[in-house]
């Protein structure tokens, strides 16, 4: 799975970043598939619903089907690392050109981290050296490079993306 991720602290625009790279690289004819990582602890299945009590029996697989959409749940089994997780979810995605996932410091795929100087909080690329761009508006000289949030700069980054996870322009 090729996979960047989009990474800050709380309402620094990550959410935002993600959904504009995707709308620009799906434009461009591009199958882009996403992941939210979270660390937050909540229960994803609805307690209480038939899917829920499926994998509180011991179901190793639960699988919900609509009209509208498809999901599996796969239960965590001890601490697995979360490398390992990409792993075992990646067929999922194995007709995507790539994956952009919203989140996970510890990841050691490229990382895209959003920052806000005024919401005053430091940027996690002075202690996480896996960070590769910063996506920010203040005018700082930075090291790793930076880009803006402009019409222009979201071509830009993306061609950043394609480039760095090596993926191949389209043929149709």
């Amino acid at each position: 799975m090729k996979r960047v991720h989009v990474i800050g602290r709380k309402n620094h625009g990550k959410t935002r970043l993600v959904t504009e790279l995707v709308r620009e690289l799906s434009q461009r004819g591009f199958r882009v598939g996403t992941i939210k990582h979270t660390h937050h602890q909540h229960e994803l299945d609805t307690p209480g619903k038939d899917s829920w009590q499926h994998r509180q029996s011991g179901s190793v697989r639960v699988g919900v089907l609509s009209h509208q959409l498809s999901a599996v749940f796969l239960p965590v089994q001890g601490a697995a690392d979360s490398e390992v997780r990409y792993d075992e979810i990646s067929p999922l995605y194995g007709d995507c050109d790539l994956v952009i996932v919203e989140g996970n410091l510890a990841a050691t795929a490229p990382k895209i981290e959003v920052w806000r100087e005024e919401l005053g909080t430091a940027p996690i690329f002075e202690t996480d050296a896996g960070v590769e761009v910063v996506v920010t508006a203040a005018s700082l000289t930075l090291n790793p490079p930076r880009f803006t949030l402009l019409p222009t700069a979201i071509e830009s980054l993306a061609d950043w993306v394609l480039f760095r996870l090596k993926v191949e322009s389209r043929k149709y």
